[in-house]
């Protein structure tokens, strides 16, 4: 992996990611099945199975393989496909499967099939239908709200062995109040059907659980990551991810970054939010299509509109921000048909084309204003990473509001920007290759791989079942709740020193998300998860004399001495702030930095503590005086507050008295 500012088509990227191009994850088996479908297959006999893979990697064909197998093999009658959107049930329509080896095709009757936008009539009662006739239907398609209704009037006992798939399964949630959510509980406990879980996205710091943790238990999870899926692509060389920061109305700045050669899906921002600018939607898009070029003609029977570029080229834009429904059944249907990669060339979206919208020949995503989730910015991603001949590369560009010290919501800028930028530092999290971290003890039992294996002095071994099992399956979602905390979002204005990211804030979250573990237990998590941040991306370089190096901090280190101190003394979040300072004018800069500071969280007697014996220490060397309180380094300013701390505590403790760390000492925010 490499990463460089300027990336492919003139874009800054904060993040490009090449890839090997194996075509491994393409490959399929005997039976038609990719890599992961036939991991999903493998475990086809359990009731309720849990898929999280990103989009574009066959979760709806591994959906079909293991519904077929549960009809015919395994007793089941009915099968069930719910999707967030009708645009999505494309991905479900009769499939053949036994040309390519399977022993069954997949094969969904018209009049089931309640995401086809040319029959929109009595979908509820067809559903119902479904499940109290005699058809000899066997699978239906339909919506995520055609599910939740429909259920309402059928007994438990009419939903007896049926496989639910369940598509985007981040739509549920473990809130009372969520309709789909109550009726999968409603499924796993009153009944005897199956339920099949799919999702491109299971971040837990998008707020409430997607499961309860009773019934989290219960499903079998899979994992197929982003980094198998898209090494192991047969076309895609290269992902970049990257952001421009402007000041004004985003449509002023959306030609720098918009190039029309390139198919596009743009997300523009609702009426509601920061970005828009209070400008009404239908105006945005026409705002967009006359920056593409000069209109022609309007395809009414198609929903598409046609421009000439200033180039010559003729262009095919379609709008998805559409509200009359006739007019936007138009384009949905038109793009679920689509065939050929001339069949549209930029699509404008609102709160469409994101998850599971499929256009395999999307190079370019472009998305205005900040995403309200980890989990959006993931599916929007995905729109463009799906491999296809002739494509290269695939790039997100999300285009940000800059703070100005003018504004009167500066504070809200600055978070926009700061949620922008922490979305991008997970997503290189995601998409990079992992290295594989081993104890001193592990070495000497089993070293036959070595490939991406780097030995960690000082690295505690998983000491229970619990420690691995989030380590192994967790680690990315640990990693999102941990981004999006308030309390590391005050510590990347670059002066919050590494060892209390690593050793203070980051305990602490995992506790608070994990309450159950044991300090061991946070400690080993802890260690991995650091280790992860710190090295994930990172290339080793084999020098002549077979040394093993890796640049951290600008510095060349010899892996084989690895050791967890040395870790620990890197800012994981250090990529944030240069990013920052890189990407936006000093005086913008400043702006961020105070308003960061400005919210800076007290100080607990651990980070007094470790300021202490780590900084306090070093800065003693160079300084005849003790550090102030109105030095302009916001560091120094933070020894001082520490030392403060410290003495406060002593005096307490000499008088007998409890301290307490919530109460705000000198120098706090």
């Amino acid at each position: 992996m490499e990463k460089r500012k300027e990336g492919k088509n003139g874009m800054n990227n904060v993040v490009e990611i090449t890839y090997s191009q194996t075509g491994k994850s393409s490959q399929t088996d005997g039976l038609g099945m990719r890599e992961m479908q036939a991991k999903v297959y493998k475990e086809r006999h359990r009731r309720f199975l849990l898929v999280k893979a990103p989009p574009a990697s066959g979760k709806s064909r591994a959906l079909m393989f293991v519904a077929l197998d549960k009809l015919i093999h395994q007793g089941l009658k009915r099968i069930v496909v719910a999707v967030p959107e009708k645009s999505i049930g494309r991905s479900f329509q009769s499939t053949s499967l036994k040309p390519f080896g399977f022993f069954a095709d997949w094969t969904v009757t018209p009049y089931f099939n309640l995401c086809d936008s040319s029959n929109e009539k009595d979908k509820i009662k067809r559903f119902r239908e479904f499940f109290v006739s005699e058809t000899k239907a066997q699978i239906l398609v339909c919506t995520h709200a055609t599910l939740r209704f429909g259920l309402e009037d059928l007994e438990n006992e009419q939903l007896q062995d049926a496989l639910f798939g369940i598509d985007e399964f981040h739509h549920t949630s473990a809130d009372v109040n969520n309709g789909l959510g109550e009726n999968i509980r409603r499924i796993m406990n009153q009944t005897n059907a199956h339920i099949l879980a799919m999702t491109g996205s299971y971040f837990r710091g998008d707020g409430v659980p997607v499961l309860r943790s009773e019934d989290e238990v219960l499903f079998y999870p899979i994992t197929y990551d982003y980094y198998q899926q898209l090494d192991g692509y047969k076309y895609l060389k290269s992902l970049g991810l990257g952001y421009h920061f402007y000041q004004g109305h985003y449509l002023t700045a959306l030609g720098k970054v918009l190039d029309t050669t390139k198919k596009t899906i743009i997300h523009i921002p609702s009426v509601n939010a920061r970005a828009s600018g209070a400008v009404d939607k239908y105006h945005q898009v026409n705002q967009i299509i006359d920056l593409c070029g000069n209109k022609i003609e309007t395809d009414y029977n198609k929903g598409l509109t046609s421009v000439q570029s200033k180039d010559g080229r003729y262009l095919k834009i379609a709008n998805l921000v559409e509200d009359r429904g006739d007019q936007r059944s138009v384009v949905q249907s038109y793009l679920q048909r689509m065939k050929s990669k001339d069949d549209v060339d930029i699509i404008i979206a609102l709160g469409t084309a994101k998850e599971g919208f499929d256009w395999e020949w999307c190079e370019h995503c472009l998305t205005i204003g900040v995403r309200g989730s980890l989990t959006e910015v993931v599916q929007i991603i995905g729109r463009c990473t799906r491999d296809c001949k002739g494509k290269e590369h695939a790039q997100f560009t999300n285009l940000i509001a800059a703070p100005d010290a003018t504004q009167d919501d500066v504070t809200i800028a600055v978070n926009d920007m700061l949620k922008a930028i922490t979305a991008s530092l997970l997503m290189e999290q995601v998409m990079a290759p992992s290295w594989n971290f081993r104890t001193k003890k592990d070495q000497m039992e089993d070293f036959s791989n070595k490939e991406r294996t780097i030995v960690v002095e000082g690295l505690k071994p998983l000491s229970s079942v619990r420690s691995s099992q989030i380590v192994t399956e967790q680690l990315d979602d640990l990693k999102a709740t941990i981004l999006q905390s308030p309390m590391i979002a005050k510590a990347l204005g670059g002066d919050t020193p590494p060892e209390v990211i690593n050793k203070v804030i980051i305990p602490k979250i995992i506790q608070e998300t994990y309450p159950d573990l044991s300090n061991e237990e946070n400690e080993e998590i802890r260690q991995r998860l650091v280790l992860d941040m710190v090295l994930k991306g990172k290339e080793e370089e084999i020098r002549p004399d077979g040394n093993r190096l890796i640049k951290l901090t600008n510095t060349f280190i010899n892996i084989d001495g690895l050791t967890i101190n040395m870790i620990d003394r890197v800012n994981p979040f250090q990529r944030a702030y240069e990013i920052m300072s890189k990407e936006v004018t000093a005086p913008v800069l400043k702006v961020i930095q105070n308003t960061i500071a400005e919210k800076k969280m007290p100080m607990t007697i651990e980070e007094a503590v470790i300021l202490f014996k780590g900084p306090y220490q070093l800065y003693k060397q160079s300084h005849n005086t003790p550090p102030s309180f109105d030095d302009p380094d916001p560091k120094i300013r933070r020894l001082a507050q520490a030392i403060n701390v410290l003495k406060n505590y002593k005096i307490r403790k000499e008088m007998g008295l409890e301290f307490e760390p919530s109460i705000k000492q000198k120098g706090d925010a």
